[in-house]
């Protein structure tokens, strides 16, 4: 019956009567009493109207905090009362950890959450018994205790990598690619990933993990500021129309690698991973199947490394014999770094947090928070409902706390800072939204970056003429995750003694991976 009577109004006419019947602000997000007056204070500063479309809002994002202040209110990113993005490390620490009781819910996300994801995608899942549950189920499998015991994969596929490296330095951004998705994969459901461009699996779910990346941009859809939009005929919205068909291979996708698990563990051959934990978890926590399957579906990447290599191109000659010499003397030149080793090897760590202070994946901050009551802080005034956005580029660019920000310098976190938190970046989140994955995610970054500098000497490409290539630090993809667009460089092992070694532990680590060899039973791995 609507859709006739769009058809018959008109697409003016029937926006008009859309609004009507569905009105831009979320009720959730509405204040508990209308009549109560709110204090006397004034909002954040900030620009009287937003610049959407961009497809690098955390440029424009920077440029406010330059301008306004560590506390910008932003209206019209949202279909809150108002965005408020935060430019230091230190305002986002007091709001969003310790304040975490009024700052650890989630906008409405009409495009991503909504149309995408059914509501079923819990790091966008408002605060709730949904987000509760989502949230034990990720604690219970990836925090500190649990992520050590996936340290063996992280272990052998590394020892393959540092091998692909070897074998075909030029490469090196599709083995970064397929360790990541091999990681996840064998963590996830319990097999491995030789080949990203072979497997159906990593295919689908990086097209998966694209789209929600490429749509969750705050301010690319009006329909996140006017949520009627979202009931409009996919004829008439071109862009529902992709969004949707995207969610329909989502659910096949997650649903075809729960059931394969299912499979398995009713025949029981299943390798014990998340999955497994999940269906264990089920009936406790009363989840259904899709709900858990997308639980299990889980964005891979290799940008973190890639920005470690690119670091290494533009400031190698700095940092790369200084950690070859911790290296030497701590680990000698008989094996590969373990993660045993790591609690001595002070710079290679360093240098692995300044890699994800200096060109942070989550360049926007990770997904936005919201407020759930008015609050006032430093004197302005918050209300119920607004966006919260803390993106890292201008948090971990901020010269106050990162002097030449631009720069890679591991040794500030050599020194003593006044930063809030314990770990010198912001790069995993905050408070009750932190990364769950955060502890999986720091293991693979510190051992790699070990593993590399122990095996390999990284340097700019030549050109023909034998002059080093410059590289663009300022080169980086769209999108809500953000990683170095395509460069050159020169990748060779140390010594033909480094090559020996890391030729005889990939030969080991493959026997000891032949386990998890095999591709899934259903359509996913047709």
């Amino acid at each position: 019956m609507l859709g006739i009577t769009l058809l018959s109004i008109g697409l003016a006419g029937a926006l008009a009567y859309l609004f009507l019947l569905y009105p831009s602000t979320n009720p959730s997000q509405a204040p508990a009493n209308p009549q109560t007056p709110r204090p006397r204070r004034p909002p954040p500063p900030g620009p009287k109207t937003a610049k959407t479309g961009l497809a690098k809002p955390w440029l424009y994002f920077r440029e406010l905090s330059t301008q306004y202040g560590d506390v910008v209110s932003v209206p019209g990113l949202s279909s809150g009362p108002t965005t408020i993005v935060l430019g230091s490390a230190r305002a986002a620490w007091d709001l969003l950890e310790r304040r975490g009781a009024v700052y650890s819910s989630r906008p409405r996300f009409v495009v991503g959450g909504e149309l995408l994801s059914g509501g079923l995608r819990g790091f966008m899942a408002p605060y709730g018994d949904f987000w509760r549950r989502w949230r034990r189920l990720l604690h219970s499998g990836f925090m500190q205790r649990r992520s050590a015991a996936y340290r063996p994969i992280q272990r052998l596929e590394s020892a393959v990598l540092v091998h692909d490296l070897l074998r075909d330095p030029a490469g090196f951004r599709g083995h970064l690619e397929r360790y990541a998705a091999s990681v996840i994969v064998l963590v996830t459901y319990g097999r491995r990933v030789t080949d990203v461009a072979g497997d159906e699996v990593v295919r689908r779910n990086i097209e998966a993990m694209g789209r929600l990346t490429s749509v969750n941009i705050p301010g690319k859809y009006a329909a996140e500021r006017h949520p009627a939009l979202k009931y409009i005929p996919t004829v008439f919205a071109p862009w529902k129309a992709e969004v949707l068909k995207q969610r329909h291979k989502d659910i096949q996708l997650y649903m075809d690698l729960l059931n394969d698990i299912k499979d398995k563990v009713a025949r029981g051959v299943a390798t014990p991973c998340f999955t497994t934990h999940l269906l264990e978890e089920q009936e406790a926590l009363g989840m259904s199947d899709l709900e858990l399957a997308y639980t299990a579906g889980s964005p891979f990447g290799a940008g973190t490394l890639a920005s470690f290599f690119l670091a290494c191109v533009k400031f190698g000659h700095n940092l790369i014999p200084r950690a070859q010499e911790e290296l030497d003397r701590i680990v000698g030149r008989d094996r590969l770094p373990t993660f045993e080793d790591m609690e001595e090897l002070e710079y290679i760590r360093a240098i692995a947090s300044e890699t994800l202070r200096w060109r942070p994946v989550a360049v926007l901050g990770g997904t936005p928070h919201a407020s759930t009551a008015d609050d006032v802080y430093d004197g302005m005034f918050i209300p119920k409902g607004s966006t919260i956005i803390a993106p890292l580029w201008t948090i971990h660019l901020n010269e106050k706390d990162f002097p030449e920000p631009h720069e890679f310098k591991p040794e500030r976190f050599r020194e003593e800072r006044d930063f809030p938190g314990t770990l010198g970046h912001t790069a995993f989140g905050w408070g009750r939204r932190i990364c769950p994955g955060m502890h999986l995610g720091a293991a693979s970054v510190n051992l790699n970056i070990a593993r590399i500098l122990w095996a390999f000497n990284v340097s700019p490409a030549k050109d023909e003429a034998g002059q080093d290539i410059n590289v663009d630090i300022f080169a980086f993809t769209d999108g809500f995750n953000s990683s170095p667009l395509a460069f050159p460089c020169m990748i060779t092992p140390r010594s033909a003694h480094h090559a020996d070694i890391v030729e005889r532990e990939a030969r080991q680590a493959l026997t000891e991976l032949a386990a998890y060899e095999g591709k899934a039973e259903h359509s996913s791995g047709r």
